[in-house]
């Protein structure tokens, strides 16, 4: 039996994304980034993955990424931009796509059929994707599709991820979920990300932070011991199933048999390169 639409889709965008986020974690990102100016950490993630909205200031970036403090990006932002240009970042970022697949994966894989087949799926996913209140998403459409089959699947992987990304922050607002509260109430769930690295890493202050989990244990949402509650629990269930039903188009776009079959080749891709050490174990809760 197959799942409805809705799950696919989430099961696939679990198998994608470790596809594009491996990026992030690689030396090879780095040293490109490094190669055009920018060598502090945090430029180097905000400038990469903003750069297809363009020279874009602060006050967007943290609207759409969510998830910063807006004091972090404002350090980086718009001043990243006098060292680098986006169009360049764009490339570069590329160019470390191409270095850390071919590491974690291997050439044989890289240049295998089913790496082309799993490409074609996804874009092919991709075009279900609708732009209209999707900004991060709209960028990267804009962008050409490369030409190797494994960047294609990068690129796809970004397309999908953005546009999931973006109906995500949607439903976080309906539920008034302010950014801090949305990290501490995921990682809580036991499948974020660990929340003393989410913390540094998004330029939240620990007094900042704790202060946001008094608001969610005033709302009845977090224990005393840092767990959700019965109603933080369905409430992170309830955040999922809607943001699945936003990002269903492309998963019905390609139909439930293809849905299954980029699922399975995209798993089996991201688990080598899990496996081959893409993924630092201080990240995950």
């Amino acid at each position: 039996m197959t799942s409805p639409p809705s799950r696919a889709g989430r099961h696939c965008h679990a198998a994608l994304n470790p596809l594009h986020s491996l990026l992030y974690f690689s030396p090879e990102l780095p040293r490109e980034m490094a190669a055009l100016g920018i060598g502090e950490q945090t430029a180097a993630y905000l400038a990469t993955r903003a750069a297809p909205l363009g020279r874009v200031g602060a006050g967007a970036v943290s609207a759409v990424f969510y998830s910063f403090r807006p004091g972090l990006v404002a350090r980086h932002l718009p001043a990243v931009w006098e060292r680098a240009r986006p169009d360049a970042v764009i490339e570069a970022r590329l160019r470390a796509a191409d270095g850390v697949l071919r590491r974690l994966l291997g050439d044989r894989a890289v240049e295998s059929p089913q790496m082309a087949e799993a490409a074609e799926l996804a874009l092919r996913a991709a075009t279900g994707c609708r732009p209209h209140g999707r900004p991060l998403y709209a960028a990267n459409a804009d962008l050409a599709i490369p030409h190797d089959p494994h960047l294609r699947l990068w690129h796809a992987a970004t397309l999908l991820r953005e546009h999931r990304g973006d109906g995500h922050v949607a439903v976080l607002l309906r539920e008034g979920l302010d950014p801090a509260e949305a990290m501490i109430s995921h990682a809580a769930s036991g499948h974020g990300q660990h929340p003393a690295w989410l913390r540094e890493t998004r330029g939240w202050s620990e007094q900042e932070w704790n202060a946001a989990q008094g608001r969610l244990r005033d709302r009845g949402l977090l224990a005393a011991d840092g767990r959700l509650t019965e109603d933080g629990v369905a409430l992170r269930k309830a955040i999922e199933n809607e943001t699945d039903r936003l990002d269903r188009a492309p998963y019905e776009t390609l139909g439930a048999d293809d849905v299954a079959r980029l699922t399975d080749l995209a798993a089996g891709f991201a688990l080598t390169a899990a496996k081959a050490g893409a993924f630092p174990s201080e990240v995950m809760g």
